[in-house]
């Protein structure tokens, strides 16, 4: 049996757990795609500059330090409500029927960044991703943090870890729900059984796993990131057409979630990728800060 993931501890000040990565020509895409309707692939070269990155998403105590220090509300505080997974659910709410098409997700009043699911649950910690986070938060965050969201070429680059054309930012070996641990993704059969193997039923610590090869933490699996870029495919297919056209206005995200699971999405891989509306804001979503210069 793998070893459960060791968690470190994360400073809550901005800038403070910085890595750079080097620039140079990075792997956008991949020539291996699963998914083809999202425009995995085929890889493109491109040019990135040298970035320090966060090593991990931003977590609850860091995002704490960034409100208390600007006021800011948050879109699904502003809004009253977020998304939360039917399963965590604490037991004074009431499982209301979900949202079509989202049946495993529910309206849940009053869930945010410090209360994942719902003022009926428990506060989250200062070291778990601040989630319920939409895209507008992230890069208000990012702004008074002196950085900015990253770049689909940049995030995929630091991604790998120096690695290549990888799948994983460890490598091509795919985690499973018995004894292989790389990443926080569900275990078991989805949506109905989460055996929690890793450790984990839901979001995991920031700095919980093993880094890659850059040092950063959780690049897949976890929490969604926003990136900087609108949703777009790489195609003029009629197909693409069609996706791009009902994704209109559409954020572009990556790495996947503890909700990914092989037998459903698939998408914690590096060259997976996914649309979402800017104001939307679920348990499974948040972000990691970029910077253009090194910490001072």
């Amino acid at each position: 049996m793998a070893a459960k993931p060791e968690i470190r501890r994360a400073d809550i000040r901005p800038r403070r757990n910085c890595v750079p990565v080097p620039g140079g020509t990075a792997c956008l895409g991949t020539a291996r795609p699963l998914i083809v309707d999202d425009a995995e692939g085929p890889p493109v070269r491109k040019r990135v500059r040298d970035l320090w990155w966060e090593r991990g998403a931003v977590s609850v105590g860091q995002y704490r330090h960034f409100v208390e220090a600007t006021g800011h509300a948050s879109v699904a505080e502003r809004s009253g409500w977020s998304f939360v997974f039917f399963s965590h659910l604490p037991g004074a709410v009431e499982d209301t029927q979900g949202v079509q098409g989202l049946e495993w997700w529910r309206k849940v009043h009053g869930a945010s960044w410090e209360f994942p699911t719902g003022p009926d649950g428990r506060a989250a910690r200062d070291d778990m991703p601040a989630t319920h986070i939409a895209w507008e938060d992230a890069r208000a965050y990012a702004a008074w943090a002196g950085g900015r969201l990253p770049r689909e070429v940049e995030w995929e680059h630091a991604a790998r870890g120096g690695l290549g054309d990888v799948r994983y930012p460890w490598g091509d070996a795919e985690p499973n729900d018995t004894d292989f641990f790389p990443c926080n993704i569900w275990q078991g059969t989805f949506p109905t059984r989460n055996t929690g193997a890793d450790g984990h039923h839901g979001p995991a610590p920031v700095l919980a796993y093993d880094p890659n090869g850059y040092g950063l933490y959780q690049m897949v699996g976890n929490v969604w990131e926003w990136t900087a870029e609108p949703f777009r495919l790489r195609s003029n297919t009629q197909n693409a057409k069609r996706i791009m056209q009902a994704s209109k206005g559409n954020r572009l995200l990556k790495g996947g979630s503890f909700l990914c699971h092989s037998s459903y999405c698939h998408r914690y891989r590096i060259a997976a990728r996914i649309g979402n509306t800017p104001d939307s804001t679920s348990e499974h979503t948040g972000f990691r800060v970029v910077y253009d210069r090194p910490p001072g």
